[in-house]
C-alpha cells in the first residue's frame, strides 16, 4: 500500500469512526479525557491500519475502551500520588466543589441513570453500547469479544433487567399504569 493510499484509507476511517468513538467516550468520562482518548484511539488506528476490519466501528470502540482504561489507570495513579503528597505536605486551605451533575437535568434521564446504576456493570455496558452508541448485536459482540448470538441474548436480558429497575422506581418509562382505564381513575 502506497503512502497516498494509506493516508486516504486513514482519512476514510477517521470520517467513519471519530464521531461515534467521541460520543462513546463522552458518555463514559469527562470531555478532556475523552478528547485525549480519541486522539490515542486514532493513533492506534493509524499504527494498525492494516489490521482494521471492514466493519471498523466496533474494532475502534474496542481500541477506545482499552485506551480509556489506560487513561483511567494513569489518573488513579496520579490521584494516589497527589494523596501521598498532601499527606506529607497538606495545603493551607482546600476548596471543594460539591455540585452534583445529572445526565441532562431531567427527571426522566435521572430515573434511567439511576436504573442503569442499579444494574450489573456488564448489563449497563451492553445497554449503553446498544442505546447510546447505536451498535447492532453483531457489532456489540465484536466490542465485548463474544459471539453475536451471546450478544443478542445478553442484550435481551439486560433490557428486561432495566425494565425491572424502572418498575422499582415507579411507572416504567412510556408505560401506562394498570388502573388508568378503571372506573376509579375516571372520577
Amino acid at each position: 500500500m502506497t503512502d497516498t493510499e494509506r493516508e486516504k484509507r486513514m482519512r476514510n476511517l477517521v470520517a467513519l469512526v471519530a464521531e461515534p468513538v467521541r460520543r462513546y467516550l463522552y458518555r463514559r468520562t469527562d470531555a478532556a479525557t475523552a478528547d485525549d482518548v480519541v486522539g490515542d484511539t486514532l493513533l492506534v488506528c493509524w499504527r494498525r491500519l492494516d489490521e482494521v476490519p471492514d466493519d471498523a466501528l466496533p474494532w475502534a470502540i474496542v481500541v477506545a475502551r482499552q485506551c480509556l482504561s489506560n487513561a483511567q489507570r494513569a489518573e488513579r495513579r496520579r490521584i494516589r500520588l497527589i494523596g501521598r503528597i498532601i499527606a506529607i505536605d497538606p495545603p493551607d486551605a482546600a476548596d471543594e466543589d460539591s455540585a452534583a451533575a445529572t445526565v441532562d437535568g431531567t427527571a426522566e434521564a435521572a430515573r434511567v441513570t439511576t436504573a442503569l446504576a442499579g444494574l450489573r456493570r456488564n448489563d449497563a455496558e451492553i445497554l449503553r453500547l446498544w442505546a447510546w452508541d447505536e451498535l447492532t448485536s453483531p457489532q456489540i459482540a465484536v466490542v465485548l469479544g463474544i459471539s453475536a448470538n451471546a450478544a443478542a441474548i445478553r442484550l435481551h436480558r439486560a433490557k428486561a433487567r432495566l425494565k425491572q429497575e424502572l418498575v422499582k422506581s415507579g411507572d416504567p418509562t412510556g408505560h401506562v399504569s394498570h388502573d388508568e382505564g378503571s372506573e376509579d381513575a375516571r372520577r
